[in-house]
């Protein structure tokens, strides 16, 4: 059998693409012009297909301190921050992460992706149970994988399917972990996070939400939905990212004091290069952004409302 055989059907699909003269991870915007603008080939397009849901990645604050953090820092870490240390600011992003979210304790990790693997995956070990909404992200599924916890899946944005399942373990349910996410990014649609804080409080158990992609765009002031339901004191950890609203790459982690273990017991925290200072300072530029601008949240919600009824008059 060859290396790649058992991708056999993909690469298949792979050629009946090119045939058509598809290309779906072939497209290259050769410039970007702005947030919404840019070229693919001699076309000039809107990129509507990012996560750049407040604009920020042309911010001039957010280059301005990105350069001047190249110039006086270099072009990375090149090394992870147990083996190499943190920089002064990798420590400030996470104090000001902490404060914005007023949490005691913020972890910072080189993407968004990571810091799923590196929280869950470190929970979430052999003698651990995971219910997950079943439309989790790729990152949650490869988490729990990681740690090897038993894994039950509840039917997507289902409370009562927890329910059922959390009264099916018993006393179990009162050291199960629940993952859900608070903008499910395919469907856009919200987690029913006022009817799981309650299945937790009566039931037990502890809460994970993702936010990565409501981060920055609900609440009062951008913490996401946990904010926007007044739910934040009942769920134990937040996971976010750098490369949505942010505008930059990277990801973070906000819980308790407790949370702080982390740091030597997550793998992928421990073994992967530590954002660049470059990184950081925008971060830290666009999260002052989010903390100071609101309006940037109305006109987000103004654009997709506007975008929203436009589409429904041409009947789609």
């Amino acid at each position: 059998m060859g290396l790649y055989d058992k991708y056999a059907r993909l690469a298949g699909e792979r050629l009946q693409f090119s045939d058509n003269g598809l290309t779906p991870f072939g497209t290259c915007i050769d410039e970007v012009y702005s947030a919404t603008e840019g070229r693919i080939g001699n076309k000039k397009v809107i990129l509507a297909g990012t996560n750049n849901y407040l604009g920020l990645t042309f911010n001039h604050d957010a280059i301005s301190e990105g350069q001047a953090a190249l110039a006086a820092q270099g072009t990375g870490t090149t090394g992870s921050r147990m083996a190499n240390g943190s920089y002064a600011p990798h420590l400030a992003l996470e104090k000001e992460i902490a404060e914005f979210f007023n949490r005691p304790t913020a972890i910072v990790f080189s993407t968004g992706y990571t810091a799923n693997l590196g929280v869950i995956s470190a929970l979430a070990d052999h003698n651990a149970v995971v219910l997950l909404d079943a439309d989790s992200h790729a990152s949650i599924y490869d988490a729990c994988s990681l740690g090897g916890a038993e894994i039950i899946r509840f039917r997507h944005n289902d409370a009562k399917d927890l329910e059922r399942r959390m009264v099916r373990l018993g006393e179990r349910a009162k050291e199960a972990i629940i993952i859900v996410e608070g903008i499910y990014s395919m469907l856009g649609d919200v987690a029913p996070l006022a009817e799981i804080v309650d299945i937790k409080r009566r039931l037990g158990g502890y809460l994970i939400v993702d936010e990565a992609h409501s981060f920055g765009v609900l609440g009062a002031t951008g913490r996401g939905l946990a904010e926007a339901v007044g739910v934040e004191d009942d769920v134990d950890i937040i996971v976010g990212t750098f490369s949505k609203s942010l505008a930059s790459i990277g990801g973070f982690a906000v819980g308790s004091e407790a949370m702080e273990v982390l740091r030597y017991g997550s793998r992928p925290y421990i073994f992967t290069a530590s954002p660049s200072p470059s990184c950081i300072a925008t971060v830290r530029s666009s999260l002052r952004t989010i903390a100071t601008q609101p309006e940037l949240r109305q006109k987000l919600m103004d654009n997709a409302n506007h975008l929203y009824d436009g589409l429904q008059k041409t009947g789609l």
